[in-house]
């Protein structure tokens, strides 16, 4: 299971450019993504009513493998960020959330463009990111990874992920060597 540490995931997502509209939109959209750990085809087909944002909590309702609708909560960052992005012009009147400049939805090929791109820029200042190979579902295992190191139970992992089965999940176990170490701390030898 490949997955990025915290470092490089800051370093990927001070790369958009903010100042352009692409730059607000793909910053959102890598956020979202590492946050929430949504498929690529899940982010690429939100739409604006997807997101909810309550006065005790948030979430992003999405449809993820057989057509099975999940919620997932969104931290307070994300709740900033996003409600910046819904209050940008948009290109067209596309219901999309992260619509291209056309008004019609990305690709998962042009949001894969998009990844690398920024993280072809991050590893100048990263250098651990020079030799992965970041894709959109790196992003999503990270924030498995993220969930895990935080304490998270790996059937609630299971659950935000969308997964089938708590099996799928325990691959993340097996992944990071820092919760070995810590479980190993905890012994006597």
């Amino acid at each position: 299971v490949d997955f990025l540490s915290r470092q490089e995931i800051e370093a990927i997502l001070i790369v958009p450019d903010r100042r352009t509209w692409i730059g607000r939109r793909d910053h959102a959209l890598l956020f979202l993504a590492v946050q929430t750990g949504l498929r690529v085809s899940e982010l690429t087909s939100l739409e604006r009513n997807a997101l909810v944002f309550g006065p005790s909590s948030a979430h992003v309702r999405c449809h993820g493998k057989g057509r099975k609708e999940r919620c997932t909560p969104i931290t307070r960052g994300a709740v900033v960020i996003l409600k910046a992005w819904m209050d940008e012009p948009a290109c067209s009147d596309s219901t999309f959330l992260f619509p291209s400049m056309a008004g019609g939805r990305l690709s998962s090929d042009s949001v894969q463009y998009m990844l690398s791109k920024y993280t072809a820029v991050a590893h100048q200042t990263c250098p651990s990111l020079k030799d992965k190979r970041v894709s959109p579902h790196v992003l999503r295992h990270t924030a498995a990874m993220e969930l895990l190191l935080a304490g998270v139970d790996t059937s609630v992992i299971a659950l935000w992920l969308g997964h089938e089965s708590v099996e799928t999940t325990q691959a993340y176990l097996h992944a990071h060597i820092a919760l070995k170490e810590a479980a190993l701390a905890r012994t006597t030898p």
